[in-house]
């Protein structure tokens, strides 16, 4: 897989403690696709450091993913936000967005893409790839879910917002990364027996699983600009979102602490 950097952007950082804030986008192909990746990293940060995948949403690699691969760097991680739909493609358009997520979700692109953006990540020079994870939000976080199911050499994932499938059978046996589900108690694009199948199969997989589900909350409540579209089950709510970055916080510090051995 042919990897290429271009467009090194550089950001100094005033905060006392922190090095340089370092973003840069990374192509590389996925079956003769070019995907346009987003990484962040703190190069104040010595040796190796773990790696965080992160899934976009389903208007694509926007600036709202960009910013969470910002927000990952900042804790010490390289961040690498994933182009799932090839060449860079965001949209605002709701149904444009519903279109490109069609064509991924539930194929096998869906896991085959985000495979490839892990591998790059794991690829860096300065990242432990014996310890890496993934986040992601709706679209996304059922993608890194799937990512988990996969059996793909990750400590753990973290799911905002996203779909909860379920792993098949045949994918239980695969399952060896931590989960946490970070999820609003209202929001209406899962279904109710949706959530009871997947706590079931986490309980058949005998997986390290947690899910925090958020009072209030609908869907997509991480994001400021959820209530652009005024999409009703869809809202931006801040105290959640702040809520949530801290348990996706204190989950990463656990499982990159756990030597340096696999999970």
């Amino acid at each position: 897989m042919k990897i290429l950097l271009s467009g090194l952007v550089v950001l100094a950082m005033a905060t006392a403690g922190y090095g340089k804030m370092v973003t840069q986008t990374v192509q590389y192909k996925h079956k003769g696709t070019m995907q346009a990746g987003y990484l962040a990293y703190d190069d104040a940060v010595q040796g190796k450091r773990p790696g965080v995948l992160i899934i976009h949403e389903w208007w694509g690699l926007n600036d709202f993913a960009k910013q969470a691969a910002i927000r990952v760097a900042h804790l010490g991680y390289m961040a690498l936000a994933a182009d799932m739909y090839g060449q860079g493609k965001v949209t605002q358009d709701p149904e444009e967005a519903r279109g490109w997520a069609g064509q991924v979700k539930g194929t096998p692109l869906m896991r085959e893409r985000a495979l490839a953006g892990l591998k790059v990540l794991a690829q860096n020079d300065r990242v432990d790839s014996r310890r890496l994870g993934a986040m992601g939000f709706c679209f996304g976080g059922t993608t890194v879910l799937e990512l988990a199911y996969s059996g793909a050499d990750l400590r753990g994932v973290v799911s905002f917002h996203g779909g909860l499938t379920a792993p098949r059978p045949e994918d239980q046996k695969n399952l060896k990364a931590s989960i946490l589900v970070l999820h609003g108690a209202d929001d209406p694009t899962v279904k109710p027996e949706d959530m009871a199948a997947f706590q079931e199969a986490m309980r058949q997989a005998k997986a390290d699983w947690q899910m925090v589900l958020f009072g209030g909350a609908v869907h997509s409540f991480t994001n400021p600009e959820a209530d652009r579209l005024k999409i009703p089950g869809v809202a931006y709510d801040a105290l959640t979102a702040a809520r949530s970055y801290k348990y996706m916080e204190l989950f990463f510090k656990e499982i990159f602490s756990l030597g340096n051995g696999a999970h």
